[in-house]
């Protein structure tokens, strides 16, 4: 087993309380296979995907349970046993890639900076595999882009320079925390594709997060619905989507939009907080 996860909790302590924002999720992950965690905004997903980073951001923290990453415990662990789960073990690709990428370093420095820190390549050698790596993420003239800074690229390709950043350490696991958000449903297609195309190529496993059960339907091996930083049901993708047991997932899987429905049928909403 790549990942085993037990009875996660992350908490965030604000002078207006606890807010249990992963309470209790336990969840596993083989070498390989894709895994979404699904749910509306707000339920825990990001938090779950810095968690297993061991970069939860303050006020919050880990409060208790177990990650382990091929054999290792991450929760409690010393700088360097993280250092080496993240980038060669763990690669994460942000919702957000205007904020994910530096603004005043080219693309082709950011992903270089990585592949020396973690496969130790020269200088020389680091600067192109970064530009062979854009190409293989389908940006057009990778050797101009490499040169060009985030503000210079479009938002597809931003996204792009962020996943070949994620994958340049190679990976067992790569975390896709809304890799779709803000891009239009053209490029949203392109970018599935390919995450998938990669996880073939390179082997990783998958941990795709997401609110949009469409965004993930066609990829999942298997599927988690997460609510208030609880998991609700779990089981194959073609399962869930297909004969859904809990009254949320079915309220999830009805508040997506649908082509061919008639413009004035109203979204459903899911009440509650």
């Amino acid at each position: 087993m790549l990942l085993e996860v037990r009875d996660l909790a992350a908490y965030f302590f604000l002078d207006e309380g606890v807010l249990k924002a992963v309470d209790g999720l336990s969840f596993d992950l083989d070498a390989g296979e894709t895994l979404a965690l699904v749910g509306e905004s707000g339920c825990g997903k990001t938090i779950v995907a810095l968690a297993l980073l061991g970069i939860v951001p303050s006020p919050g923290r880990v409060v208790r349970g177990s990650i382990r990453f091929d054999g290792v415990e991450l929760i409690g662990a010393n700088s360097a046993v993280l250092r080496r789960a993240r980038g060669a073990g763990i690669g994460i690709v942000f919702q957000e890639p205007g904020t994910a990428l530096n603004p005043v370093m080219t693309i082709g420095r950011q992903i270089a900076d990585v592949v020396r820190l973690h496969r130790g390549l020269n200088k020389h050698d680091a600067n192109a595999e970064a530009v062979r790596l854009l190409g293989e993420m389908g940006i057009p003239e990778p050797e101009k882009r490499a040169k060009s800074y985030p503000h210079e690229l479009s938002g597809g390709m931003r996204q792009r320079a962020t996943i070949a950043i994620a994958v340049s350490a190679r990976p067992m696991l790569l975390i896709a925390d809304e890799p779709t958000t803000a891009l239009d449903v053209t490029i949203q297609a392109e970018i599935l594709d390919l995450l998938a195309q990669l996880k073939r190529d390179f082997g990783m496993a998958l941990l795709i997060i997401s609110h949009d059960i469409g965004v993930v339907e066609s990829l999942a091996d298997r599927v988690m619905v997460m609510y208030a930083g609880k998991l609700f049901e779990a089981g194959a993708a073609d399962v869930v989507f297909g004969e859904p047991r809990h009254p949320y997932t079915t309220a999830l899987m009805g508040a997506v939009p649908r082509l061919g429905v008639n413009r004035h049928t109203p979204l459903v909403g899911i009440p509650g907080a």
